[in-house]
């Protein structure tokens, strides 16, 4: 049996429908690039059905990553592959050509179609048969074969559903073009032991089993789903499923990271192989994180910030003998390592850009150029620039690109005595500046406060966090917060066939924490801006073509 595991990351699809990981199409390319450095096999880059704008940011992954000539990361990372691009489709002819039209433009383009099995999702979901369901299987993964030799078949809930029936659909699948079976445990519902057991009975009784790749999709409701995963790469997958820091609806998906480095930390258990560049783990943790408005839980396996500490004082002993004692990997495998000095207030243009793709960041010149004038800022404030620092400040450049307010500036007065006030500067979409000063019950209430008054916006926060990049009273601070509109702002959910109330992430790094939670506030709105202005043209165009 094949003993290579394919990395099928769905990040950009299934992660963005966690609440607030709302990504901006420049944030979806960087994830996407980084992806392509750790090695994955497979992007899963949107559901271009869902909106035109998904479309075409699953478009321009396709042309960009899922090439072989799209930039110097190449050169920076021999890791880095082209991976194939894949898009998700309902079985149903316009999912289908959507998706089509999106990942057309990869070397290596893969449709990913997808229909209910079990009872309960025919019965309330689809309200069809059994055998409707699988002549619609017949038909729509036909139909996709017609456009792409690489296609995926996903029966859905298929870990609440009759494992007899779902034998048929699957052979039908196979016998309709299908080249991976992907068998989701979709609201996270089976135990390992039940989920290896499953995908052992299928590999062993389904008609073809031979001619295809079989993956597994696991969700965390329970608690399970890396368990799961893994006992389903034990049974015979040879494809998963997986997110950054485990990100997606409810509890959220398999962990990339934990799967990868259970499979690399356990050879000889597992007898499996991958080609992740496990290096470039906590990168892509980090920047999904900053981009998303997600915060990693401290006590997160391999990627929190407590994976690698030891407090207790016997452990302290230990690990000062053999670190081996303590951990069963080195913080260096998985790209932890300690900060270090990467440039001065001297370094150059070059060297910053230099450094920017070692780190995996790819910025044209204008990008570079605004930078750079933050580096240079940032280098006077701080003796020591570590690439935490480089990494929070491009990871805020990025997320201000394509925005209608910007901060323009911003001076506050707070203490024991009198009011918290700020006066706030801000550019317009049209580049006309705002200014307005408030009263708040704090510093940052201060600020939001003026900040609505010049965007009215309204809207509720539902989210503040922040925290220190690096050590030292000189730290970048980074805040995150997450909003929802007044007017709620709703995202058709194509796997249920509903709209969804949608809320909003931003990010934001400086030195001042007041400064850094302003830039997070204003890129929230500024999705949540972008995502009324989309939602009022679709609105409009019904309107016309009822007319």
């Amino acid at each position: 049996m094949d003993s290579y595991v394919r990395i099928f990351d769905t990040t950009l699809r299934d992660g963005e429908q966690s609440p607030g990981a709302s990504l901006t199409s420049a944030e979806k390319l960087e994830i996407a690039r980084q992806l392509s450095k750790l090695g994955v096999d497979i992007i899963e880059a949107g559901f271009p059905a869902a909106s035109p704008d998904d479309l075409e940011g699953v478009k321009q992954i396709a042309q960009e990553v899922g090439n072989p000539s799209y930039g110097t990361l190449a050169e920076a990372f021999p890791s880095a592959r082209v991976p194939i691009i894949a898009g998700l489709a309902r079985a149903n002819k316009n999912d289908i050509e959507k998706c089509w039209e999106a990942v057309k433009h990869a070397k290596h383009p893969r449709i990913h179609t997808f229909l209910a099995t079990s009872d309960i999702h025919l019965k309330y979901k689809l309200k069809m048969s059994r055998e409707e369901v699988v002549e619609r299987v017949r038909e729509m993964v036909s139909y996709a074969k017609s456009f792409c030799d690489d296609v995926e078949f996903s029966p859905e809930d298929a870990g609440r559903s009759d494992p007899e029936y779902l034998l048929e659909v699957l052979e039908v699948a196979i016998q309709a073009g299908a080249t991976t079976l992907n068998i989701p445990d979709t609201v996270g519902y089976t135990t390992p032991q039940e989920f290896g057991a499953l995908i052992k009975g299928l590999i062993e009784n389904t008609p073809g089993a031979d001619k295809v790749i079989w993956s597994v999709h696991c969700h965390d409701d329970l608690g399970l789903a890396t368990a799961n995963t893994l006992a389903g790469v034990t049974n015979g997958a040879r494809q998963v499923e997986v997110t950054i820091n485990g990100i997606g609806e409810r509890a959220g998906n398999t962990s990339l990271e934990e799967v990868v480095m259970a499979m690399h930390t356990r050879p000889a258990l597992f007898g499996l192989q991958h080609g992740i560049e496990t290096t470039q783990i906590a990168r892509a943790s980090r920047m999904v994180s900053n981009f998303t408005g997600i915060p990693v839980q401290p006590n997160k396996a391999i990627v929190g910030a407590n994976a690698f500490a030891h407090e207790a004082g016997i452990h302290q002993d230990g690990m000062l003998k053999n670190n081996m004692t303590y951990e069963i990997m080195k913080p260096e495998t998985v790209g932890v390592n300690a900060s270090r000095l990467v440039l001065g207030k001297h370094s150059g243009r070059h060297a910053l850009k230099a450094r920017f793709i070692e780190l995996g960041y790819t910025l044209n010149d204008d990008e570079l150029d605004q930078a750079f004038a933050r580096f240079k800022d940032l280098a006077d404030k701080k003796k020591v620039i570590t690439d935490a620092d480089l990494e929070a400040l491009v990871s805020d450049e990025i997320a201000s690109l394509n925005v209608l307010f910007s901060l323009d500036g911003m001076q506050v007065v707070c203490g024991t005595m009198g009011m918290p006030t700020a006066t706030v500067r801000l550019k317009d979409p049209d580049g006309k500046t705002h200014t307005v000063a408030a009263i708040g019950t704090g510093p940052v209430d201060a600020v939001y406060k003026a900040i609505d008054a010049i965007v009215n916006c309204p809207n509720t926060l539902l989210e503040f966090n922040i925290h220190a990049v690096t050590e030292g009273i000189d730290a970048l601070g980074q805040v995150t917060v997450r909003i929802q509109g007044k007017e709620l702002q709703t995202r058709m959910d194509v796997q249920r066939e509903m709209e969804r109330t949608r809320t909003f992430g931003g990010y934001g790094a400086d030195t001042d924490t007041i400064v850094a939670s302003a830039k997070a506030y204003i890129a929230a709105l500024n999705k949540l801006l972008i995502a009324m202005q989309a939602q009022e043209n679709v609105a409009n165009t019904e309107i016309s073509l009822a007319a």
